[in-house]
């Protein structure tokens, strides 16, 4: 009689908020997908789209004025705005400038270089957004690793367009049969997505954190990170650095 041997189990956990990273990250042996759908990872996919060389995120604009100071071009953005004497903040719309084509940029967000931060001690860290979730998915089925997807949230507060994204990437990756027993928390992810899947943005049009963006009149960069598969790039963190 033929037997067929069954493929090993991998966990595939939603952390939505990287206050909780600590709770589900317990082994090395994982992939991180880091994720700020508005507006950070947007942003470095877009970078790498457009022919930057390396994003540097860091955790504070201390590190980042360092940066500046050295020469480097820095991107700083709290509260959704540029910090003042800065270079760029985080419109994906900002990235596309050819003169940035080859170069290294310094990026310090209030939420997306956080998450990178805490992640720092994984073995592979990745981002995601809409704009890359097919590359982000393929890339998960060949690692055959453990994966969290890594919301990075609102100053350590669940969001929805995160979570949303988390859900998205789960259903796409529930077919793999390695992840085929999912945690609660991405059953949970998964049943936001399939709630929101046929008009994203008018799902969101509540949420805290289009209705900040709305505010600082940054209507388009929403419409942009909702869309989907515009890059087949995957950034990944290699020493103090994105890059691909």
């Amino acid at each position: 009689m033929e037997t067929f041997e069954l493929p090993h189990q991998r966990r595939l956990e939603v952390c939505i908020s990287p206050a909780l990273f600590p709770v589900y990250y317990q082994s090395k042996d994982c992939v991180v997908v880091v994720i700020d759908i508005f507006r950070a990872t947007s942003a470095i996919c877009t970078a790498f789209e457009h022919g930057v060389r390396s994003v540097i995120p860091v955790a504070s604009l201390e590190e980042a004025h360092e940066y500046k100071q050295k020469g480097y071009i820095v991107a700083a953005e709290r509260n959704g705005e540029i910090v003042e004497g800065f270079d760029l903040g985080n419109s994906p719309f900002s990235y596309m400038n050819p003169q940035l084509k080859g170069k290294d940029v310094v990026l310090t967000t209030t939420n997306g270089t956080k998450a990178i931060e805490r992640a720092k001690t994984a073995d592979k860290i990745i981002i995601g957004s809409f704009l890359n979730i097919s590359a982000v998915v393929d890339f998960l089925n060949r690692e055959n690793k453990n994966v969290i997807l890594l919301c990075a949230g609102w100053k350590d507060r669940f969001n929805m367009e995160d979570t949303l994204f988390a859900g998205a990437v789960v259903s796409k990756l529930k077919e793999n049969p390695i992840f085929t027993g999912l945690a609660d928390s991405s059953l949970a992810a998964l049943d936001l997505y399939e709630s929101a899947k046929s008009d994203m943005n008018a799902y969101l049009s509540g949420s805290s954190h289009r209705r900040r963006l709305q505010k600082l009149d940054l209507e388009k960069d929403i419409d942009y990170c909702l869309q989907m598969d515009i890059s087949d790039k995957v950034p990944t963190f290699k020493g103090n650095a994105l890059s691909l």
